[in-house]
């Protein structure tokens, strides 16, 4: 795995990650982005987690969604993306679409105006979202770069995915901190949970076990200055 660091703005540091001969910059967001193609590739967006919750009278706030979006609105200002790929599970349920609130419909629309859109079906959202636009995909070939919800077992050298919501636990100053991040051995990521009500998987679960070669990653922790670098030997159980 390659990395170099480029200034941005002030004191935060987007690293450059280099996947499968690929540079893709980490943004502190929670999503990469691949200069070459314009790509902007978030994972798990989860929106109207909220509602979902709701309606089996968990009552959680309700603006899940639209704090997402605003998220997503920073993401795209910064990068001007031509294209934005929503790596599945962009809402929490099938229903999800239908109970949006029009002002978070509009704000779908005005975030795809003047790029290409691509979903890609996750495990919670198998069909695409009806009447908010974009394309619809099972996975998305990226040049050497292969985009799916769901991380194959073994071996994938390319590899995007997400469903696995990583997050990375360590000990600073005799206090712990746990942080979302991307999982990486430079042949395959694995990205955070986007979504604002997203949770989050230790990468010591053994559900992420196989996924990198001699369990040998680094977990790219997101701050709010940047994104941080730590390897998987000093990374803590939950």
């Amino acid at each position: 795995m390659t990395i170099r660091s480029a200034r941005l703005t002030h004191d935060a540091i987007e690293p450059t990650l280099g996947v499968a001969g690929v540079a893709l910059v980490a943004d502190p967001l929670g999503a990469l982005y691949e200069p070459g193609s314009g790509a902007l590739i978030v994972a798990d967006l989860h929106l109207e987690k909220g509602s979902s919750f709701a309606r089996r009278g968990q009552m959680l706030p309700p603006y899940d969604t639209a704090t997402t979006l605003g998220r997503l609105a920073r993401l795209i200002a910064t990068h001007q993306p031509r294209v934005v790929i929503a790596l599945g599970d962009s809402f929490h349920d099938d229903g999800g679409p239908a109970r949006m609130h029009e002002a978070d419909r509009a704000a779908v629309a005005a975030l795809q105006r003047g790029r290409d859109w691509i979903w890609i079906a996750g495990n919670h959202d198998p069909a695409p979202p009806a009447g908010l636009g974009g394309e619809a995909r099972e996975v998305l070939a990226l040049g050497a770069l292969m985009l799916r919800h769901e991380p194959t077992a073994g071996a994938a050298p390319g590899e995007l995915a997400g469903h696995l919501h990583p997050v990375a636990k360590v000990a600073v100053r005799g206090r712990s901190l746990r942080r979302r991040c991307f999982a990486t051995d430079g042949a395959r990521v694995v990205l955070p949970a986007f979504g604002a009500y997203a949770g989050g998987l230790n990468v010591r679960d053994r559900a992420f076990h196989g996924l990198f070669a001699a369990e040998a990653f680094t977990a790219w922790m997101l701050g709010d200055a940047g994104v941080y670098a730590m390897p998987s030997w000093g990374l803590r159980p939950d």
